[in-house]
């Protein structure tokens, strides 16, 4: 359990960075000329091991978990990242999604962070799934499965209140938790289908979006072929890529290069496979290049400290 928290944030921004270069590339082009380490420039022009928006947002809800959960303190550092490059790798945002963007306007403006999400159907990008995982760590002793789905759906609304974009972190959670837990990931994944399907009957959620999910939840996503698997940004398709690639892989390497490969929105499919990769497999599984090459190690290693102490002893 040492170096779970570590394990976990640096497996999202090593992921993240793996991806920054090649974000937009088609997968076929990708197969061709496959990312196998940390490149630079490319489509950010950013140096090697450059992580975007998916890290600095996972690193401003992991700084806030440090001193205790506050969704309004959450929400001002979403806004401090944006206005004044608060977590970003080089002291300036370079990367923003559309979704995000509208809902920290209102949150510059003053609005609560409780009412600043888009709630649309059309603002179910991956910009929330992305910067989730710290809230496993947090939940992962919580034996209330309402207090887990509200408050993954509060952080997540802070920019996506659309319900599919909630339960799709709500599914990442309740799987990161169960890894946390030391459970193989057979197990963790059903748990996660029954969890998942059991608290959206006892709430009647929508049956049809509860369909959308249903290659997740009521098959088994690891059984698709890889062209069945979409990258792009869409909160579904980012939630079933990044499942996929953790079940095919044996390394953490592995995961995140199947991730990044896939094509489209490399960061983020790289950073949502990075963390329960990161989780299963363990920091010292990480290799030690990736990690003395990733943008402000020490700054993110203090913080792994600090959010280990608080929520892991």
């Amino acid at each position: 359990m040492e170096n779970i928290v570590k394990a976990g944030i640096f497996g999202v921004c090593i992921g993240d960075a793996l991806g920054v270069p090649v974000e937009f590339k088609k997968r076929e082009d990708l197969k061709r000329f496959p990312v196998t380490g940390y490149l630079e420039f490319m489509s950010w022009n950013q140096p090697k091991g450059t992580w975007s928006d998916d890290s600095s947002l996972t690193l401003c809800i992991a700084d806030v978990l440090t001193k205790g959960y506050d969704l309004e303190k959450i929400g001002e550092s979403f806004v401090k990242w944006n206005k004044y490059g608060h977590w970003t790798a080089h002291g300036r945002l370079f990367d923003i999604g559309g979704t995000t963007r509208h809902s920290i306007a209102r949150l510059i403006k003053g609005e609560s962070a409780r009412f600043s999400g888009n709630i649309f159907e059309e603002d179910n990008g991956n910009g929330s799934l992305m910067r989730t995982l710290p809230l496993a760590f947090y939940l992962k002793d919580e034996g209330d499965i309402e207090k887990i789905y509200q408050t993954v759906k509060e952080v997540s609304a802070i920019t996506h209140g659309h319900f599919r974009s909630v339960f799709a972190c709500f599914i990442y959670i309740i799987f990161a938790i169960e890894l946390i837990k030391g459970k193989n990931k057979k197990e963790a994944y059903l748990h996660v289908q029954k969890v998942a399907l059991e608290y959206s009957v006892i709430h009647e959620f929508n049956p049809k979006e509860i369909e959308l999910f249903h290659r997740i939840l009521k098959n088994d996503i690891s059984i698709y072929p890889e062209d069945e698997i979409k990258s792009g940004g869409y909160v579904l398709h980012s939630l079933e890529a990044s499942l996929w690639c953790f079940l095919h892989s044996e390394t953490y390497a592995e995961a995140v290069l199947k991730a990044v490969n896939l094509g489209e929105d490399t960061d983020t499919t790289g950073a949502i496979t990075g963390g329960i990769a990161g989780i299963y497999y363990g920091f010292e599984n990480i290799p030690e290049g990736w990690v003395s090459d990733l943008v402000r190690k020490e700054d993110i290693e203090v913080l792994c400290e600090k959010l280990h102490e608080k929520l892991m002893t």
